[in-house]
């Protein structure tokens, strides 16, 4: 008779060391090595029913196996809420200087001069702040992902967006000046990183510079908030991502709009191909503000 494999309740939900769970006896080396566990760094488990995600593996990386050292990168943005790397890229650790190195399949760990001030614990892990995040991101990443970034840790993690270009201003070493490059070019406005690229697109162009995230008020009432208005041509370019394709979504995104247009206003929707054809999107926008009403 096949034997069912009884799983411990507290192994169930969060990841764990397996040289510490057979230790304790909650199991054997033979049923660590069934099909129900899922393998996220060496001795190192999670059961499979747990989705498996880059922040699941960052949390796991600095509680379980590096837990004197400090969740940096994308992978301390991804803890902060913000998406910028998959369940199967490398987890980013920093060691503080004078730490022998080490090397661990799954982890780009690396030797930095935290400042302390920059490092808070949250959950059993140590990581940089949103700003310090935002920060060390700014001057790794391509310079419109990195604003992107910097935009999304402000929006998502509560990032103070005047500290961080206090810091980028402040910072020494490789990728400081492009930090500073990138969080002057970060508004803290952008609610996707599509929108970012919609922004910094409109900017670099011809085109008269938006406000971004206008208020559309008549008669002093509100109506709706755009990402990117012309107020005085009563136009609005809005990014239509794939989460305006709910059908719960459908019937309020169009009484929105019937709003828009009952207060005069008209709007240009943008999706993901229309920023692969730069060119014609700039002309359609610049055809709409043409338009005189």
């Amino acid at each position: 008779m096949l034997r069912v494999l009884a799983v411990p309740d507290h192994l169930r939900s969060v990841p764990f060391r397996g040289s510490v769970a057979v230790r304790d006896g909650a199991l054997t080396h033979a049923q660590l090595r069934r099909r129900c566990w899922v393998r996220l760094f060496p001795d190192v488990y999670v059961h499979r029913d747990v989705e498996v995600t880059h922040a699941l593996r960052a949390r796991a990386a600095g509680a379980l196996l590096l837990p004197d050292d400090v969740v940096t990168g994308v992978s301390a943005a991804a803890l902060w809420g913000v998406p910028l790397a998959g369940p199967d890229d490398d987890v980013e650790v920093s060691r503080w200087p004078g730490s022998h190195p080490v090397r661990v399949p799954g982890l780009r760990v690396r030797r930095t001069d935290l400042e302390e001030r920059t490092v808070v614990w949250d959950g059993g892990v140590h990581l940089t702040t949103p700003e310090a995040t935002a920060v060390r991101l700014a001057g790794a990443l391509p310079l419109d992902d990195a604003v992107a970034a910097v935009d999304q840790l402000v929006v998502l993690a509560d990032a103070d967006l005047a500290e961080i270009r206090w810091q980028a201003g402040a910072a020494l070493g490789p990728g400081c000046r492009r930090a500073r490059r990138a969080v002057a070019l970060a508004d803290g406005l952008a609610e996707s990183p599509k929108e970012t690229e919609l922004r910094l697109l409109v900017h670099r162009s011809n085109l008269p510079r938006p406000v971004a995230q206008h208020e559309v008020r008549r008669d002093g009432r509100f109506v709706a908030r755009v990402d990117f208005a012309w107020p005085d041509r009563r136009l609005a370019v809005e990014y239509d991502g794939l989460w305006h394709r709910d059908p719960r979504q459908f019937g309020d995104d169009r009484e929105r709009l019937n709003r828009l247009t009952a207060a005069g206003w008209r709007v240009v929707f943008v999706t993901a191909r229309d920023l692969h054809r730069p060119a014609e999107l700039l002309a359609r926008i610049a055809a709409a503000l043409a338009v005189v009403r």
